[in-house]
């Protein structure tokens, strides 16, 4: 699972959600580092939410990948509806509870205007079971966004979507986990090679 880029400076510390932003230069330079690791690898399929920013990530891997490249519209960010391009303060302020807490809050209350824990799920998960059906003891990629990694690590790990706070997924990060057949095994968690790669 690897998330898009570093966006736009004006969308940082924003909740951006369905906002169709594009990629700041570091974001730029942080996917062609993710190429660069993903050249690597194995891979026997992409799939990717259609919005910008993950396009833009997916790029510089894309112009090396031989195969075709799968849009799934259910990995589109979650809609953060009137959080939409308000900053975590403005968030506080407005509605009244701690901007950490986001996870929580729509899981148990939605978010106005916008989706439930429950909607989010059930977009999100069937594309999961879809990917987990159609390549069995394979490797893949799926190029998305923070919301929409936790929520697979939710499933995948059997947890309520708000544990998955205590995990850290940042811009360009691969989220790797290998299915067994009574469990899901973490192997890598928030591994960022534009950091974590010297060269």
């Amino acid at each position: 699972m690897v998330r898009h880029g570093e966006v736009e400076k004006k969308y940082h510390r924003k909740f951006g959600g369905r906002i169709d932003m594009n990629l700041s230069a570091s974001g730029r330079r942080q996917s062609l580092k993710l190429a660069e690791y993903l050249r690597g690898k194995t891979l026997d399929a992409i799939y990717a939410s259609p919005m910008k920013r993950v396009r833009q990530t997916l790029a510089p891997t894309g112009k090396a990948w031989k195969g075709p490249v799968t849009i799934l519209e259910g990995l589109r960010e979650i809609d953060f509806g009137d959080w939409s391009g308000l900053g975590w303060k403005e968030v506080e302020d407005q509605f009244g509870f701690a901007a950490h807490d986001w996870l929580d809050q729509i899981e148990r209350h939605g978010i106005p205007h916008g989706e439930s824990g429950a909607m989010f799920r059930s977009r999100v998960e069937p594309c999961l079971r879809q990917i987990i059906q159609n390549h069995s003891s394979q490797n893949v990629a799926i190029f998305c966004h923070g919301g929409v990694i936790r929520m697979m690590l939710a499933l995948l790990l059997d947890l309520p979507l708000p544990k998955t706070n205590h995990f850290d997924i940042e811009y360009a990060s691969v989220t790797q986990v290998a299915l067994h057949e009574h469990m899901a095994e973490i192997e890598l968690l928030n591994f960022t090679p534009w950091r974590d790669l010297v060269g």
